[in-house]
Parts: C-alpha cells; structure tokens; sequence
C-alpha cells in the first residue's frame, strides 16, 4: 500500500535531518521550546529512550525519574518544538521497547553502558 506522490513530497518537505541518531537505551537531553506569553525558552528534558517508532510519523519516548517518580514523555519527531537532542550516554540493549524499566527502581533499572571512546580508537588502529 503506497501513499500518494503528493503526500509524499509533503511528508519529505517535513523531515526533519538535524537530530542526531539515536535507540532505545539511550540517554538524551531534548531541548523542548516553552512559549509563556510573548516569549519563548528552552527547558531540557532528559532521560532514557524507552520506545522509538519509524515512519513518516514517527516518534520516540523518554522516561525519566523526577521527585520518585517516573514521568514519560511522547516527542513526534518531526516537530518544531524540539530545538535540539544530544546524546548523553549510549547503552546495550537487548530489546526494541525498554517498557519493564516502568517496573524497575533504584540500581536495577540501570542499563549496560557502551564505551564509546575505545570504539573510535580501535578503528583508528585497525586503519593503520
């Protein structure tokens, strides 16, 4: 089932290809624009990607524990009010949809970490 060439150049035009790749397991700090009255801010929003969808919808939720609690956060990703998301710390994971960590608190929530330094200087090796 193909959508139309109209729809298509539409959904093109609104892609966005300024944010950085990212998966679950990932921590990001999005950088979400605030409107309060006549002016605008930014307020981050960081926490774990617990979920990310594909498609010319698509979108990706962060939880994060806030006062003891977990708050999530749905975030469509091609919207204009996200102004920009850095990648924090990368995980290994093994699943697509990281939803047990709802159950989770304290120490076992915690995720395998990636090592991203010793990545880029063992291909730099394997180069020369």
């Amino acid at each position: 089932m193909s959508t139309s060439p109209i729809i298509q150049r539409l959904l093109a035009k609104a892609q966005r290809t300024d944010l950085p790749s990212f998966k679950p397991g990932d921590t990001i700090r999005v950088q979400v624009k605030i409107k309060e009255g006549d002016k605008e801010r930014l307020q981050a929003f960081e926490g774990v990607v617990i979920k990310k969808t594909s498609g010319p919808q698509a979108s990706f939720t962060v939880r994060k524990i806030s006062f003891g609690h977990g708050v999530e956060r749905i975030f469509p990703m091609n919207t204009r009010v996200i102004d920009k998301i850095d990648v924090t710390r990368r995980a290994k994971v093994r699943r697509a949809k990281l939803y047990y960590l709802r159950g989770l608190r304290g120490k076992a929530a915690r995720l395998r970490e990636l090592d991203t330094r010793t990545q880029g200087t063992a291909a730099a090796a394997k180069a020369e």
